[in-house]
Parts: C-alpha cells; structure tokens; sequence
C-alpha cells in the first residue's frame, strides 16, 4: 500500500511538513513574551518562574546559551539513532548532537529559541511537543532535559507524548529535579522587574518531577528505566520505550526508519522555512 506523503514525512517545496502547525498554546504564548526572548538574546538572565505563592525558581539561561558542558555531554553520549530536543531552547544539545554525527531536531515554542538554534547551526522548528511532528514513531532518543519535563504541568501526558514519539525500542532520556519532587504548579516568567497587570496575567502550567515520580508516571506508558545517573549536581535517567515488534531481522521498514527521519530536515534555512521559525 503506497503511504501518503505526512506518513513519509516528505517536506513541501517551502520545506514544511504541510500536516505540521505552529504552535499556538497559551503556555506557548508565554515563552515567547520579551522576558524569555530578551534573555536569549542577551544570553544571560535575570529570569525566573515565579509561582503564585512567590516562589522563584532561577533558570540557567547562561548554561542554556553556553556550549555544552560536562552533565549535558553525559546525556549525548547515551543517545542512539536520530534524536528529538524537547524544548531545545536556544540550541546548545541540538548543534552538539550534531558534532556527534547525530541527526538531531529541536522543537520548541519560542521563535527566539529556534532562531537561535539556527545561528548556531542546528535544525529547529517552531513546534509544541503536543502538536504533530515530523517522524512520530520512529525517533531513536527524545531528549527531555533543563527541566522540560515541566512542559504542560501534566507530567502523564507529556510521558504518553514521549512514548508515541518514540520508536519502539527508543530512548527518552530525562533531565529530573534532585529531589523527591511530584509538584504541578502555575507559573509565569518573571525577569525581576515590577510585575504589571492582574495577578493571574501570564501564568501558565508547569512540573516538577523527581527521578522517583518520573519513573512512576513512565511506567504505563511502556517505559522502563535503563539507567540513572548524576553529574555536576544534575540528575538524569533513561528509559527504554517496550519493544512491541520483535524479529529475528531487519524489516523492510525498519530499514527505511533513519531515511524517513532524515527527509525531515530542509536542505536550507532561508525565511522560508519552518527552522527559521516562522
């Protein structure tokens, strides 16, 4: 039976994947206020989540803009087959992958981020996990790292996502918080200045798992912990999507899985295309 052409994950001439939308989600939206562009293009902070009740939790956007260091290379070095970025910010993993010899994609809400990661070099689209992406099902390792697992607030969900993503046998490789954490909050960014507005402006849903609840919400969803580790005081773990076809050989599909994936990347990153964020 011939497959169509999202099935094939064939690009149109513009290079989009024409079943793939931007995304338009109300935590989207809030990623790409000036907060979170403005500390991309400075490459340094201040820049916060401030949750309802006051609390403030720094994120490292210096690391993020940085090269990758000794804890992210600990994770890349686990990574098999082409990898998906989740939330690849402004592309330090994705650009790395790449000097690997990976074929790696980031995706991620924010047009600075993905303008960014294509500066550098790498390939980005302007996608939210929830949408649909290019080469669901086949993907060698998703990449959940710098506190992504937050995505959505609905830790289950965004687990389900990373399993469908995945091919089977696939990795999903998660950056979790060193703690005994399971905390679902709403939140909005906050870069120090005055906040204007009303009280409930700006928030959006957000996680916070420990490798402990990680591995909880993972395993209905056919993920299996395969390794867990720590470096520079940053906690990961593995998981190993079920493998529910097992042959004796190679199919005829699995054959085409890493040139299937491979077509999702356009051979230019003009205005035109989806990497540079529009």
């Amino acid at each position: 039976m011939s497959r169509t052409g999202r099935e094939r994950g064939v690009l149109d001439a513009r290079g989009r994947d024409p079943e793939v939308r931007d995304a338009g989600r109300p935590d989207g939206d809030a990623w790409g206020t000036d907060p979170y562009a403005n500390a991309l293009r400075n490459g340094h902070g201040p820049l916060f989540l401030r949750r309802t009740d006051g609390w403030l939790l720094p994120l490292d956007v210096e690391r993020w803009c940085a090269g990758a260091d000794t804890a992210d290379l600990s994770a890349l070095r686990r990574c098999e087959g082409p990898v998906l970025d989740v939330g690849c910010g402004p592309g330090r993993l994705v650009t790395a992958l790449a000097a690997r010899g990976h074929r790696a994609l980031g995706i991620d809400v924010s047009a600075a981020a993905v303008a960014r990661t294509v500066r550098l070099g790498g390939h980005a689209l302007r996608r939210s996990v929830f949408d649909p992406l290019p080469g669901e099902g086949r993907w060698g390792t998703v990449l959940l790292a710098d506190g992504n697992l937050g995505i959505g607030g609905d830790p289950d969900r965004l687990l389900g996502r990373a399993a469908d993503l995945l091919a089977p046998g696939g990795l999903l490789i998660a950056e979790t918080v060193p703690h005994a954490v399971d905390e679902r909050v709403q939140v909005r960014l906050d870069d120090g200045s005055a906040p204007t507005g009303p009280a409930s402006a700006g928030l959006f849903p957000w996680a916070r798992l420990g490798s402990p609840a990680l591995l909880g919400y993972a395993r209905p969803h056919g993920l299996r912990a395969v390794d867990q580790w720590e470096a520079d005081g940053r906690t990961f773990v593995s998981l190993r999507r079920a493998r529910t076809v097992r042959t004796t050989h190679q199919s005829p599909e699995s054959t085409k899985s890493a040139a299937v994936i491979s077509s999702q990347f356009p051979r230019n990153t003009s205005g035109e295309s989806p990497l540079a964020g529009s």
